[in-house]
């Protein structure tokens, strides 16, 4: 199976930067898709980012141009950098990829996620 283990969370203040790394592990094949998700205590776990192969990167109205999602294949990570945060950005963060194993199997994993507070 796959492993995720995202890291970069803290406590920042409004306007600060802050970059959440997911880093992989598994037999990996191929990516077919890698998002950024967060959920707010109270909350539906809502898309952050989201690549998908051959598709492109969409991010929701609420993060376009503030976040961006991107990959080093060599560390087999994705990272997500949130620029110019806002209180609103409080939630707990968590990646997400979809792909093949090398055994052809396809796959689906979500990282425990990491918890991101943006102060006012």
């Amino acid at each position: 199976q796959v492993q995720l283990v995202e890291s970069g969370g803290g406590l920042v203040q409004a306007g600060g930067s802050l970059r959440l790394s997911c880093a992989a592990s598994g037999s990996i094949f191929s990516i077919n898709a890698m998002g950024w998700y967060r959920q707010a205590p109270g909350k539906q776990r809502e898309l952050v980012a989201l690549t998908t192969s051959g598709q492109g990167t969409n991010y929701p109205d609420s993060v376009k141009g503030r976040f961006t999602i991107s990959r080093d294949n060599a560390k087999n990570t994705i990272y997500l950098q949130m620029n110019s945060l806002k209180p609103e950005d409080t939630a707990d963060y968590y990646c997400n990829l979809r792909g093949n194993l090398r055994t052809g199997v396809m796959f689906v994993s979500w990282g425990r996620g990491t918890q991101v507070t943006v102060s006012s």
